[in-house]
Parts: C-alpha cells; structure tokens; sequence
C-alpha cells in the first residue's frame, strides 16, 4: 500500500464515485455522437449500463438477502472501482483522439492505473474487500478495454482539439467532492424486493455464518444416543427370562 494519509486516500477515492463518473459517462455519450455516431454512444451507453446493473445486482443480493462468498469476503462488485477502470480509460482515449495511436494507448493505460489506485483507496479507507476491489477492477477494465478494442479502428467524422480534453478535465475535476446517495438508494431497493425490515451488513454476516456452524457441531456433540435406551432395554431382558435349573 501506498505511504498517503486518510485524507490522500479519501481524495482519491472521490473521483470513483457516481456524481463525478455518470456525469463524465454522459458527456462522453455526447462526444461519442459528434466523433462517430450514435450507433458508437449507444454501444458506450449499453456496455456502462451493463456493468453498472451488474454491480447493482450484487449489492442487492447482499443487502436484501445475505447472499455473499464468506471465503473470499465478497458482498459485491466495487462500484468505485468498476466506474473508474470503466470510464477514465475512454475519457483520456477521446481527450487524446487527435494525437497518434501509441500516445491514444498510453493514455488508456494511465487511466487503467488511475483506476486501480481508485481501487486500492477503497481498500486503504476499508470500504471494500479485495475481492469485491479485484472484481471491480477485472469488470471496468473488461468494459474500457472492449469498448476502445471495438472503435480504435474507425475514424472520427469530426474532433475538437482541446475542447474535449478541456471539458471532461472540467467535469472530473469541477465534480469532485460532490457525492450522491447511491448506496441509499441500492439499499432502499433491496429492502423493498426482499421485504425485510433491516440491510445484511458485513460484520453481522461473518460473525453469525461461525456461530451456526459451531451450533450444528454442538448439537452433534451434546445430541443424545439414540443407541443408549436400545442396549438398556436388551441388558435387562434375561431378568424376565431367568435361566432353567442347572441339572442335579
């Protein structure tokens, strides 16, 4: 881990979350338009959604049901994480567009390494797992990765030098700090699908999952034998049978 205070971490962190990345998503759909097509922003648009809905997916599962890998500490994807590896790739690809193809590359792998130090924030500040880190990683860089695989050929109709760059540079940045109650609303909804009163919250579901199953092996330890009242009952049978008299 990196040598940075809370605070660093915590600044970090803030460029992941959803009032500064959706917002980015957007204006990205709107370059893409006057770049390509709307047949490319609506590739974008389709593959984000897909991921997002695939985070969602795994934090109401746990939320609403408990459903979650005990072994590995998974109660789902990072959203941070999955937001930054999926979108700051794609916004420095398009801010570097009218550049050459290697400085296009190189701008994607910083964006890969910004959103892995998103990531490792979400790890320093305790808000995830490494799993829940890894698998946010492995799915916004899957999308990023794809996304630029599937247009890197194809010419823009039309670019803007520095205003692109200069736009989404403002929107990273002008955004950050602002935050929006998406965890609130995730768990609104698993709440409501589920129809339970209270979240599943990590500490309680790995401090229950050992207790159930030292109370199975203590019943299997202190259950009564089943054989004991069988083998009493054959011990006394001779003294309603008493032996015949031996022979004079």
């Amino acid at each position: 881990m990196l040598p940075l205070t809370p605070h660093d971490w915590a600044f970090l962190s803030g460029f992941g979350g959803a009032a500064v990345m959706l917002p980015i998503v957007a204006a990205i759909a709107g370059w893409l338009v006057y770049a390509y097509s709307w047949r490319v922003a609506a590739l974008w648009l389709t593959l984000i959604g897909g991921a997002c809905l695939l985070v969602a997916s795994t934090k109401v599962a746990f939320l609403g049901w408990g459903f979650g890998i005990l072994s590995i500490d998974f109660t789902g994807i990072s959203g941070h994480t999955m937001l930054s590896t999926a979108v700051i790739p794609v916004m420095l690809y398009l801010a570097l567009l009218t550049t050459r193809h290697a400085s296009r590359i190189a701008g994607v792998m910083c964006g890969l390494s910004v959103g892995f130090l998103v990531g490792l924030s979400r790890l320093a500040l305790q808000a995830h797992s490494v799993s829940e880190m890894v698998t946010g990683c492995a799915l916004g860089a899957g999308v990023s990765v794809l996304f630029i695989a599937l247009i890197h050929k194809r010419e823009p109709a039309r670019t803007a030098a520095w205003l692109t760059p200069f736009s989404l540079l403002i929107l990273a940045f002008g955004l950050h700090g602002y935050r929006v109650p998406t965890q609130h609303w995730i768990t609104e909804v698993a709440l409501t699908l589920s129809g339970h009163e209270r979240p599943f919250i990590r500490a309680r579901w790995k401090a229950n999952r050992p207790q159930k199953a030292s109370a199975r092996e203590a019943l299997r330890v202190h259950a009564p034998d089943q054989t004991a009242p069988r083998q009493l009952a054959l011990a006394t049978l001779p003294s309603y049978f008493p032996a015949p008299d031996s022979p004079a």
